[in-house]
């Protein structure tokens, strides 16, 4: 089953952000738009680079009203090092999530039996605690937040606009579409 338009399980984990220790629940997700990035683990190859690129885009994302969450297996104490000692790291205002229990890997069906780890998984939350896109991959392959921001303003449009739905490519300001019979076959 799919996790599209369920609603977020409960869970209590620690997140590090802006030097302090703060504790995280799935109510912290209510009343905006929440983006979930699971990653695999801390100081690892790919990861940072991520870190820093949700980092250059994080006014945007607050800008759209959305708080950023990025989730690792490893421990809140393994964030405040890794923001400590990481420049790309360094450079993040928003929760470095510790998720050492596995309860979000699983709860959001990223996590890695076998290693222990998180895939790479990008989650759009509405501000009801529903999940309103995923996107999980393998490791080797690292994001674009760019998309991930595209993906935000779409979810944030049709949630605006009940019966409109964003095309290929839609971007914002962009045509939307109205579905009906008559455009059945004609598009």
């Amino acid at each position: 089953m799919s996790l599209i338009n369920t609603t977020v399980l409960p869970f209590k984990t620690t997140a590090f952000k802006q030097g302090k220790f703060v504790d995280i629940t799935e109510k912290d997700l209510q009343g905006k738009w929440s983006v979930l990035i699971f990653m695999p683990a801390a100081f690892t190859f790919n990861c940072p680079t991520e870190v820093e690129d949700a980092a250059d885009n994080y006014a945007e994302f607050q800008k759209l009203g959305a708080e950023v969450y990025i989730v690792t297996t490893d421990t809140h104490f393994s964030h405040k090092v890794w923001h400590e000692t990481s420049p790309a790291v360094g450079k993040s205002q928003f929760f470095l999530v510790g998720d050492p229990t596995h309860q979000l890997t699983k709860n959001f069906d990223v996590h890695i039996d076998e290693e222990g780890l998180a895939l790479r998984g990008t989650f759009i939350i509405d501000p009801k605690g529903t999940i309103k896109t995923l996107e999980i991959h393998s490791n080797e392959i690292a994001r674009d937040v760019k998309e991930t921001l595209r993906k935000l303003k779409a979810a944030q449009y049709t949630a605006a606009h009940p019966g409109e739905v964003c095309p290929a490519k839609w971007n914002e300001g962009a045509k939307t579409i109205a579905p009906s019979l008559d455009l059945v076959g004609k598009i």
